[in-house]
């Protein structure tokens, strides 16, 4: 049933984005106007504008001959070339990429294509094993030989045809090494910035991914997220990030923290795309003739968001500023037909307090399971060994508290962990649950993240943002899609919904995201002045 309610949902986005409203293919140039700069993600030769073309117009220009996979992704490599020297967002392009793109472009020729993702150009978070590209995880313990066969879900993407561009960077061990990280830096990457302004940060764990779809230097990028790792960063880069239902992406072969929360998931610059992504690495089948009939007849519907009941859950610990973003978004909403009603999902307090501690546990487990199918530390001992007799591992922060408290943790055999994570599910659950049938909701919203804050290895981070908490914990989905901004700094909108509610949840952020139309390029700034946030 998930499949098929995947495949309706591709049905219905991948026809609103060619009937009424498709934007022009042409690249055009930024309206002048203060402060405006022509988009930078313009590529006039192909006749798109990479900043905001879909996967479907990309794939209707293919049909026709107008643009071919090898030219779409000789102009992606070239913004790698150009542009990731500001944010230091990709690690490294596939020298395989130009011969995947002529292999689709043989297909297209032939009519016999593997579905939406043949021929797109597809970035994979460093952590996601490639059999013909080092996987570090950020770590220089990784840094040696590749893994040896690929993860579940890049297999899944070969197959659909999906150009494999190469890796980004990320926040080292997915942010869970020490208790005061900076996102977005890896030893082996040093530090991703945040395209808006430089000298902020991208969030973490994702960081990579999110930066480099912010810049236009991919159409896609596979995240993972644990607690936030996947919607943080793209709140905090403008761009929208799916955490998926626990179990509907594999998790073979990405390096873990905790099976009980980690998932891979699609991040892109518009929620078509993601979808259409996410039904590749589920392992759906596409949409077939009858899932797309009934999109057509949805896609005429002169409203999507009419009838809907949202939940807004306030963070007053983002700022007032933040607030101010949820209250205008909230406005929009109701404007459009949605009921929008205030609410505070229980237990959060008692979440806090328990995750944690669990997934100390849990990623002593998971990550000596991991080192032992590759080259370098064969588990958290040694691992914790290397980082202490390698400087470079510590330039930017010294800490591996995590890596310590982790080994000493209690194991997961042990009653009291068990007893732990099983009042996590069972409570996280019931907080989105009980939210959402008390209220009557189709899902709740919150804020992603705050402004994006100075990037500072001595001061750390300062994420603490509790609004992916509950779905994160629950294994249930959440969707992260743009809403606004502090100043130059993107503040994303989190849409939370009910277990394997995935493909219902991505229908209501396309409807959102087209109300709020909050997207905007980055202007890489390389930092704020005195007016600015933070």
């Amino acid at each position: 049933m998930v499949k098929w309610r995947i495949a309706t949902l591709i049905a219905v986005l991948v026809t609103g984005s060619l009937v009424a409203g498709a934007p022009d293919f042409r690249a055009e140039a930024a309206e002048p106007g203060a402060g405006a700069t022509p988009s930078t993600g313009q590529a006039p030769a192909l006749g798109v504008d990479l900043d905001t073309v879909t996967i479907p117009e990309l794939q209707a220009r293919m049909a026709d001959g107008a643009l071919t996979s090898s030219a779409l992704t000789r102009a992606y490599l070239h913004r790698i070339k150009t542009v990731n020297p500001k944010i230091n967002a990709v690690l490294r392009t596939d020298p395989t990429a130009l011969r995947q793109a002529a292999a689709s472009d043989a297909r297209h020729r032939r009519g016999h294509t593997l579905g939406p993702l043949d021929g797109i150009p597809v970035l994979l978070k460093d952590n996601v094993d490639t059999r013909d590209m080092p996987t570090t995880a950020g770590s220089l313990a990784l840094a040696g030989s590749p893994p040896d066969t690929d993860a579940a879900l890049v297999t899944r993407l070969r197959d659909a045809g999906a150009v494999i561009l190469g890796k980004t960077n990320l926040s080292e061990w997915a942010n869970f090494r020490s208790t005061k990280p900076t996102s977005g830096w890896s030893a082996v990457g040093g530090q991703t910035s945040n395209p808006y302004v430089l000298d902020r940060n991208p969030c973490g764990s994702s960081s990579g991914s999110a930066a480099a779809l912010a810049a236009s230097l991919s159409q896609v990028a596979i995240g993972t997220e644990t607690d936030g790792s996947i919607v943080c960063p793209a709140g905090m880069n403008g761009v929208v990030g799916h955490k998926p239902s626990l179990g509907l992406v594999s998790g073979d072969g990405v390096v873990p923290i905790s099976a009980e929360q980690d998932t891979a998931g699609p991040m892109a610059r518009n929620v078509t795309d993601v979808a259409l992504t996410l039904a590749v690495l589920g392992g759906g089948d596409g949409p077939r003739h009858g899932a797309l009939r009934a999109g057509v007849d949805q896609g005429k519907r002169p409203s999507g968001l009419r009838g809907k009941r949202i939940g807004l859950w306030r963070l007053p610990s983002l700022g007032a500023e933040v607030d101010a973003v949820l209250t205008r978004t909230a406005a929009k909403l109701r404007a459009a037909g949605a009921e929008v009603v205030e609410v505070t999902p229980p237990y959060q307090q008692r979440l806090a307090e328990l995750e944690f501690p669990a997934l100390l546990s849990e990623f002593h487990r998971d990550i000596d399971a991991y080192l032992a199918t590759r080259k370098g530390p064969r588990d958290l001992a040694g691992l914790i060994a290397f980082n202490r007799a390698h400087p470079a591992e510590r330039t930017c922060f010294a800490g591996q508290e995590l890596f310590e408290q982790a080994l000493a943790a209690p194991p997961t055999t042990d009653p009291e962990y068990r007893a732990m994570r099983a009042e996590l599910t069972d409570l996280s659950r019931r907080s989105i649950d009980e939210t959402l049938a008390a209220h009557r909701l189709d899902a709740i919203a919150a804020p992603t993240n705050p402004p994006a804050w100075t990037t500072d290895c001595a001061r750390g981070d300062n994420d603490v943002i509790p609004s992916s908490t509950p779905a994160a914990v629950a294994g249930y989905p959440s969707l992260s899609v743009p809403a606004g901004s502090v100043g130059e700094l993107p503040v994303g909108l989190l849409l939370t919904a009910g277990n394997h509610q995935d493909a219902a949840l991505l229908s209501l952020g396309a409807a959102v995201e087209h109300r709020l139309d909050a997207w905007r390029a980055p202007r890489y700034l390389p930092t704020l002045g005195s007016g600015g946030t933070r």
